[in-house]
């Protein structure tokens, strides 16, 4: 189920009889036709588990299901709107920043800390996202929220991608992420995290940069 992008605040979905998708709670702007929205309680796509799984992790930012005949506008707080088309990969993104995605891709959860061990922990702690993150899998689309508009920066093997921690908005296909210190520590004595850490994303697949440092 592609999206329209009207402007890039704004995306627009067609809604046909037999598919669904979801979105976050207060993102439909307007819509035409027959079109129902409730509220969403089996954890889309990955069922129960994903739920309780999200809910264990803090993932449980408020999901609506979709379904009906005809056309929505989704927007959210007047901000910029990236759309990830997923080809069979997966998408790591946090759970606050989905706007809506496709009903057929496979919702779960993991564990930063899997990735990058310690250091994927510490990145959680320092960029205040957590140490879980929501996981969208298969073939369909998902529109993710930015400060400021986005970018997507390709990983290819051999070339990693480092990234200011708060900048982050979300990454997919094969991908390792460490965090590491940019600068010295006298050099990082009264400064915030800024650019005194670093995510740097190795591997083979592209991240999704806001050009922002503030959280949604």
């Amino acid at each position: 189920m592609p999206f329209r992008e009207i402007n890039s605040k704004m995306v627009e979905a067609t809604v046909v009889p037999g598919q669904r998708m979801y979105s976050q709670r207060g993102a439909m702007l307007a819509y035409r036709g027959d079109v129902s929205f409730t509220p969403n309680i089996t954890g889309g796509q990955g069922g129960l588990m994903s739920m309780i799984g999200r809910r264990v992790a803090d993932e449980a930012t408020p999901l609506m299901t979709v379904e009906g005949s005809g056309t929505v506008m989704f927007g959210h707080g007047g901000h910029h709107i990236q759309v990830v088309n997923l080809t069979g990969d997966t998408l790591y993104v946090e759970a606050d920043r989905l706007l809506a995605f496709d009903g057929t891709l496979e919702q779960g959860t993991m564990f930063m800390g899997s990735q990058g061990g310690v250091m994927g922990m510490v990145r959680g702690q320092i960029t205040g996202q957590g140490l879980f993150t929501t996981t969208l899998k298969g073939h369909g689309a998902v529109a993710v929220m930015a400060h400021g508009g986005v970018i997507e920066l390709p990983i290819t093997p051999g070339r990693p991608v480092h990234v200011d921690p708060q900048a982050y908005v979300a990454h997919h296909g094969d991908v390792r992420n460490k965090l590491s210190t940019a600068l010295g520590w006298r050099d990082m004595v009264g400064r915030g995290s800024g650019e005194a850490f670093q995510l740097e994303l190795s591997g083979s697949g592209a991240v999704y940069v806001q050009a922002s440092e503030e959280k949604l």
